[in-house]
């Protein structure tokens, strides 16, 4: 297939539009995931912030009491509230059991502000160049001067009298989730060139793999054209010569044109064989083919078969018997005259591969709810290599003696058309030079009760 062009070319845009529809399927699952990562994350930190910030404000306002005035029980529950921006150090505090000390105090910080917006005290982390936002907005995403990121709440304080006080902001910082992120979106920039390599090398096998049966029908299909324009040139050059011979002569007697016409007619003959071989051929693979669906004896269709085919048997010098196993009519449903043909061709071609003094037997049986037809022969066998091929339109397994006895290689192919339109099967068992055996297997019918077949052989008859 690599050295077709055609296919070469069309399979490389195959894996090109594989690989980059992948491409663009995981860059966008990749942001997908980014997305919903990161929101999950900031939406945990938003409720851990909203429920540190809740309960420090639902303590604070209880010992408020003036508005603009820090009470100093606040200092208890802040133990490192410091005014302002200054730093200082709380000694001898029990940080273990106060709000912040339970819950990752060390990305916290905690702001108290005033009704004028002025900076009252700081608990906490104080990062360098924070600056005083707004209280009027409740979340807010703020930098320092480091560039580090803060998620920010902010919630207003009243009074044990329910009077303005000022505001309390908690905010905590984002590095751990931001080095999160950088971590993840790492991953997703090297992984993803990783996978787009395993997705190209996929594509390229796959597209293989699905252009093989294609590649393969184009093959035959290629073969077939070679093979029917081989069969074809035969008739049609025996045609020619005879015609080409005859306008030579400048007279011609009766008897000569006679023999040049009998000539002509039987290449004819053999080109309108070929032509109605293949046409059926093409109407049973397409299953358009109109088949009259009776109820058919194979048990008469058998004895026919065997009674019409005695001569050509007789004058081969092949000893050609039937076989009936069974003691009631098998019936399937499909065209009489088409499994006539199956049958016929299998027979006729047992007889002409089996040498002289050679035995040619049809047998009927049944099992499985299926009719079993087979036929076997002591002929020249199949060698192991042919077997699977012999099935092929003008494949023949012995080309000169086929060409002797006028055959195309349309045989076979046309018995396993039939029987595949029948839903049944075909199978060959063979060894070279001890015979084959052709296996008809066919759906067996329901016959109604007033159906009978004309004729039933007795098993021990042959």
């Amino acid at each position: 297939m690599n050295q077709n062009k055609l296919f070469n070319l069309t399979r490389w845009r195959l894996a090109s539009w594989y690989a980059g529809v992948m491409g663009v399927i995981l860059g966008l699952c990749g942001l997908g995931v980014y997305e919903a990562i990161a929101h999950a994350h900031w939406v945990t930190i938003d409720r851990e912030i909203e429920s540190v910030a809740g309960t420090l404000h639902d303590i604070i306002e209880q010992i408020l009491q003036q508005p603009g005035r820090l009470e100093p029980g606040v200092k208890r529950v802040l133990p490192d509230l410091c005014p302002g921006n200054e730093r200082c150090i709380s000694k001898g505090a029990n940080l273990e059991h106060h709000t912040l000390g339970a819950i990752h105090r060390g990305n916290y910080y905690v702001r108290l502000i005033d009704l004028s917006g002025n900076l009252v005290a700081v608990a906490g982390i104080i990062p360098e160049g924070l600056p005083v936002t707004p209280t009027d907005q409740l979340w807010q995403t703020i930098k320092d001067t480091q560039g580090d990121r803060y998620d920010q709440i902010s919630l207003s304080l009243h009074t044990q009298d329910n009077l303005p006080w000022g505001y309390l902001q908690v905010g905590r910082s984002l590095k751990d989730f931001d080095n999160y992120l950088t971590n993840v979106r790492w991953i997703l920039f090297l992984g993803l060139p990783v996978a787009m390599s395993l997705v190209t090398v996929s594509s390229w096998w796959l597209t293989r793999l699905a252009m093989q049966p294609i590649y393969q029908s184009y093959r035959q299909i290629q073969q077939f054209t070679a093979d029917a324009a081989h069969e074809l040139r035969t008739p049609l050059a025996a045609t020619q010569a005879t015609l080409e011979s005859a306008l030579r002569l400048s007279h011609l007697s009766e008897l000569e044109a006679r023999d040049i016409f009998k000539t002509i007619e039987r290449q004819n003959r053999r080109l309108t064989q070929l032509v109605a071989d293949l046409l059926l051929l093409a109407r049973l693979e397409r299953q358009a083919l109109s088949m009259r669906s009776t109820l058919c004896c194979l048990n008469d269709l058998v004895s026919d078969l065997v009674e019409e085919l005695a001569a050509l048997a007789v004058s081969a010098k092949i000893t050609f018997t039937s076989e009936l196993r069974v003691h009631q009519p098998l019936y399937v449903l499909g065209d009489q005259e088409q499994l006539y043909r199956l049958i016929s061709n299998l027979i006729i071609n047992a007889i002409q591969y089996t040498a002289a003094v050679g035995d040619v037997r049809v047998i009927l049986d049944y099992g499985d709810s299926q009719a079993l037809v087979s036929i076997q022969d002591t002929g020249i066998g199949i060698a192991p290599s042919e077997q699977a091929k012999i099935f092929e339109r003008f494949y023949r397994v012995n080309s000169d003696r086929s060409r002797h006895t006028g055959g195309a290689g349309l045989g076979l192919a046309i018995a396993q058309a039939i029987v595949k339109a029948h839903q049944g099967s075909l199978t060959l068992a063979s060894e070279l030079g001890k015979g084959s055996t052709f296996t008809i297997r066919l759906p067996l019918s329901v016959a109604p009760s007033e159906s009978a077949c004309s004729r039933l052989v007795d098993p021990s008859e042959e």
